[in-house]
């Protein structure tokens, strides 16, 4: 009796000592070569490599055998620098921020923050009238804007010294500008196209046919005894399927010519700030909730991947319940100015946040100093930021993306900044996602991004992918780590993530539009060469915490 109750303490305090151990998946490793079911789909981000041979965060092993029996935590506070968020999702409502110092709507800035009445974040993008500014231009449109009557059709050499480097923005901007210009030309001329054949067709066919019977209720009725004229049937059958989309293309296309690539559209008229000066702080308003009517949906998606409640049987489940999220609006459609990013950052650390999302990137900023001196503001305050790595199939070493930790020399000038790459779920050469960002430099982990299950609008659920995916599913593993081990300060949890990542040492797809794929291997892609993994990074994280403590 004696021994058995020993030996059932000593299984005890083995299973208590978990330690951490790198893991290594070379191209031996057994892969999961059914498809996944609709259940495995919905939450496969959360599975175990070695276990479930699904190339996951190891996320239900964490908790199994990890966190659910520990009591002990902290509630972190990681601020989404997003668009607005629909604050009411039944998945979502319990986890929103709110400004505990700030009484609602009584047009007063109780807590004396410089925000009036930002009760549950800040929206950059609102003017003193609550309205909102959905849409705005390309940063290169702006830039182009700004300094075509100064620098247009001028060389390097007809400009004043003291001038020179606005003008080699300008000769950037405008690069970026003529070619999606041109890209905006060549869509217009396809689609007009395809409209002047439906519409050639449709004449063709109203000399013989009753406008009636050309609709699209009743066009499969007509049939013709004439081979030629049954041709011009089917083709505009095929082509009456396309309606929404010319519809659609249509929209896109007019919002670019009037809004994103628009030399005349100026998207902060109505907010009546200036963009150039950043003491300039009196802007935007506390209205953080999406309209149901909104076309902006991004903020929603992010949130549920990082922070869906997990114990009410509905929906799906975040990484960690341990956190409230902060909404801080600076993102519409269209790119961001450098200007909110900045103060977005300063008011997220300025009100508590400890770990701060930015999943949009650009490749051109004008004021890259003031989003610089913001990150190590946030360096300096101890404040983990999560970047994804982007959705251009791009190597990030050479085509430098916004916001980032490198300077002009391209090299870390803060330590508080994890970027993020996107993968799938196959433990094989699509172990990428095709559409990822990448570089051996400027990407540090790569986490899942294909295909994940999240939350919409209007208390919906889906399917989305994008490294905006992916950046949510580190900081979320980052929040257990500080919530549980808060002694451990910003960098010390970027490098726990990047040690306890999983390796693996296969040959890759390189992220790229083109259909022939070149092979190179997975650990050439990213600093660490791993991905995220939950169970790995709290085991190393005790362990990092313990020998803090017993110094």
């Amino acid at each position: 009796m004696f021994l058995r109750k020993t030996l059932i303490i000593v299984l005890l305090i083995l299973i208590g000592c978990k330690t951490f151990t790198s893991v290594k998946i070379d191209k031996s490793f057994p892969r999961k070569n059914s498809k996944l079911t609709i259940q495995e789909w919905r939450n496969w981000i959360h599975k175990d490599i070695i276990r479930d041979t699904i190339a996951g965060i190891s996320l239900d092993k964490a908790y199994k055998e990890l966190l659910d029996h520990k009591k002990k935590r902290n509630t972190i506070i990681v601020a989404l620098l997003d668009n607005r968020i629909d604050a009411k999702h039944e998945d979502i409502k319990d986890f929103i921020w709110k400004n505990i110092h700030e009484i609602p709507n009584n047009n007063i800035d109780d807590d004396q923050n410089g925000y009036v009445d930002d009760t549950n974040g800040w929206n950059f993008l609102g003017t003193t009238f609550g309205q909102n500014v959905d849409r705005a231009s390309f940063e290169f449109t702006r830039i182009v804007r700004k300094y075509q009557n100064d620098f247009l059709n001028k060389n390097i050499l007809e400009v004043p010294k003291s001038r020179k480097e606005e003008f080699i923005l300008y000769t950037k901007a405008k690069t970026l500008y003529d070619e999606s210009l041109k890209q905006l030309k060549n869509s217009i001329f396809y689609l007009d196209s395809i409209k002047n054949k439906k519409t050639k067709l449709y004449n063709d066919l109203k000399l013989i046919y009753n406008d009636t019977l050309l609709s699209q209720a009743n066009i499969e009725k007509v049939f013709s005894k004439d081979s030629l004229i049954n041709i011009k049937i089917n083709n505009y059958k095929n082509l009456l399927n396309y309606e929404d989309w010319i519809s659609n293309t249509e929209k896109t296309q007019k919002r670019y010519s009037n809004i994103y690539l628009s030399l005349s559209f100026n998207d902060r008229e109505r907010i009546g700030d200036d963009v150039d000066n950043i003491k300039d702080t009196n802007y935007g308003n506390g209205k953080i909730t999406a309209k149901n009517t909104s076309s902006h949906n991004h903020a929603i998606k992010v949130a549920g991947v990082l922070g869906a409640n997990r114990y009410n049987n509905i929906g799906i489940k975040g990484i960690s319940n341990a956190l409230k999220i902060m909404p801080v609006c600076v993102s519409p459609s269209g790119d961001e100015q450098d200007k909110d990013i900045a103060l977005g950052i300063r008011y997220a650390v300025d009100n508590g946040a400890k770990i701060i999302i930015m999943t949009f990137t650009k490749y051109i900023v004008q004021h890259n100093n003031w989003i610089q001196n913001a990150i190590k503001y946030a360096n300096d305050k101890d404040v983990l930021i999560v970047l994804s790595a982007g959705n251009s199939s791009k190597n990030s070493d050479i085509e430098i993306t916004y916001p980032n930790d490198v300077d002009k020399q391209n090299n870390e000038y803060v330590n508080n900044i994890i970027v993020v790459g996107g993968s799938t779920s196959q433990a094989n050469e699509k172990l990428v996602a095709d559409f990822s960002n990448y570089g051996k430099n400027n990407v540090d982990i790569f986490a899942p991004a294909k295909t994940i299950y999240t939350t919409k609008r209007n208390q919906k659920y889906g399917y989305e992918s994008g490294t905006s995916m992916s950046a949510p599913i580190v900081a979320g593993v980052a929040a257990l780590i500080r919530s549980y081990y808060p002694n451990l300060t910003a960098s010390e949890v970027k490098q726990i993530i990047m040690e306890s990542g999983v390796s693996y040492d296969i040959m890759v797809n390189k992220p790229s539009a083109s259909k022939e794929k070149e092979l190179v291997p997975f650990s050439s892609l990213s600093k660490s060469g791993k991905i995220v993994n939950a169970y790995n990074a709290l085991l190393l994280a005790e362990e990092v915490s313990k020998k803090k403590k017993r110094k």
